[in-house]
């Protein structure tokens, strides 16, 4: 019986289809391959990466390793949350614990009694910007000789990456560049030293090509061979809606079930249960069961397009702006409401937009972004794809929240200075 996801991460019985995908990482991951998950947002790539992970784990031939590297601010803590992490592989961990006994000698006899957090913060106190590399080199030597090929998926690399790269302002350094150069070069030889022991997956909430490509850094991730995770088709969305309707007892004819997959026209996973979630509640306040062609106009409209739902898809504005810094997130707030506010942007619109901004005053801030680059990760984290002479909303849910956002009173940059 499968539930409702909510923002969390699914796996096991909740976890629905990708066998294809599953069937494809569990061949890459035999193959000593490693991999670099890209897709757009809430496609489920995590919750893909934890469900392969426990199916293998499942198998006694593998351990697993995962790792969040959302919070890490440097490469020091990228490498104490790697070994922290570690502590389930328990050759491994004793390994580890050997390389660190000075940093934990004041908790010995009660190490297995420590948070996951208090462990973090005593291998933290003795890693540092000289040594980082050869702690890291440590932990990857110990979760080799395991005795079991280990699988370390690494999420959130891309922000990492990104913070390694800027500065508190958002823009990018040297010294920046030197180091995000450094940490791949190492992860790189660290992969390379022990493929077929240690495989990693990298994923993320935004994609790390584009800013590789930019940083002129795309040859530290070559060892990684992209995988790109696609939406549901309409027949695994409604499968899903019509198992999700069979476990809460909903009336949720076919005709409902593809109006909602037609209105949201890309079937993102998140938001195909979202979608569902809103009818639920919807039905329930009312005292109902059965869902009506009406229903799925009234949620679609009043609560995907509403303040809950504004607040859902928010991210999506948070994740640009962290990418692209305020000048890059200014040029993407443009294009992005000329599209949803016309239903698509031509490409004569898109080169006036690059003519308008290259021309802009040079100790302008928002003259140090550039068009080409901001439409490269539009286009690369799913937000936007080519189509009639120029583009348009991959998802039909974010392009009508888009112009509910910012459509109403919506005027070019180059027709506001006339």
């Amino acid at each position: 019986m499968i539930r409702k996801g909510g923002s969390n991460w699914v796996d096991a019985e909740n976890f629905f289809d990708r066998k294809t995908e599953l069937e494809a990482l569990e061949e890459r991951v035999r193959e000593g391959t490693h991999t670099l998950l890209t897709a757009q947002r809430r496609m489920g790539k995590t919750s893909l990466v934890r469900e392969l992970q426990r199916r293998l784990a499942e198998t006694g031939e593998f351990e697993v390793v995962f790792v969040d590297l959302e919070a890490a601010t440097d490469s020091a803590d990228a490498i104490a949350e790697i070994g922290v992490q570690a502590k389930p592989v328990r050759a491994a961990w004793d390994r580890i614990m050997t390389v660190f006994a000075n940093l934990v000698r004041n908790a010995a006899g009660r190490i297995e009694e420590l948070s996951v957090a208090d462990l973090k913060v005593k291998l933290r106190a003795g890693i540092d910007a000289g040594n980082w590399p050869q702690r890291g080199d440590a932990i990857f030597a110990a979760l080799a000789e395991s005795g079991w090929p280990v699988v370390l998926a690494i999420d959130e690399l891309p922000i990492l990456v990104n913070r390694l790269l800027k500065d508190e302002t958002g823009r990018w350094t040297p010294e920046g560049k030197r180091e995000a150069g450094v940490f791949l070069s190492w992860l790189r030889k660290a992969g390379q030293a022990h493929r077929d022991r240690v495989t990693m997956i990298l994923s993320g909430s935004v994609s790390l090509e584009p800013l590789l490509e930019q940083a002129g850094l795309s040859a530290h991730a070559n060892i990684f061979s992209p995988y790109d995770l696609k939406p549901w088709s309409e027949q695994t969305a409604v499968s899903c809606l019509e198992a999700l309707a069979g476990s809460y007892e909903v009336g949720l004819s076919p005709d409902a079930c593809r109006d909602m997959c037609r209105r949201l026209r890309c079937c993102i996973p998140h938001h195909v249960q979202m979608f569902f979630d809103r009818m639920h509640d919807h039905l329930r306040r009312g005292g109902r069961k059965d869902a009506s062609l009406d229903d799925v106009e009234w949620v679609y409209v009043r609560e995907m397009q509403g303040v809950r739902g504004q607040a859902d898809l928010q991210h999506y504005e948070g994740r640009l702006e962290t990418v692209l810094g305020r000048a890059g997130y200014a040029v993407a707030l443009e294009i992005l409401t000329a599209t949803a506010v016309d239903g698509g942007i031509a490409a004569e619109t898109v080169d006036r937009y690059g003519s308008w901004y290259s021309t802009r005053d040079a100790q302008d801030e928002d003259s140090a972004a550039s068009v080409d680059h901001v439409l490269h990760v539009l286009q690369h984290d799913g937000y936007l794809e080519p189509g009639d002479g120029g583009y348009r909303f991959v998802s039909g849910l974010v392009e009508d929240w888009w112009r509910g956002r910012y459509g109403q009173r919506f005027v070019p940059v180059f027709d506001r200075q006339q």
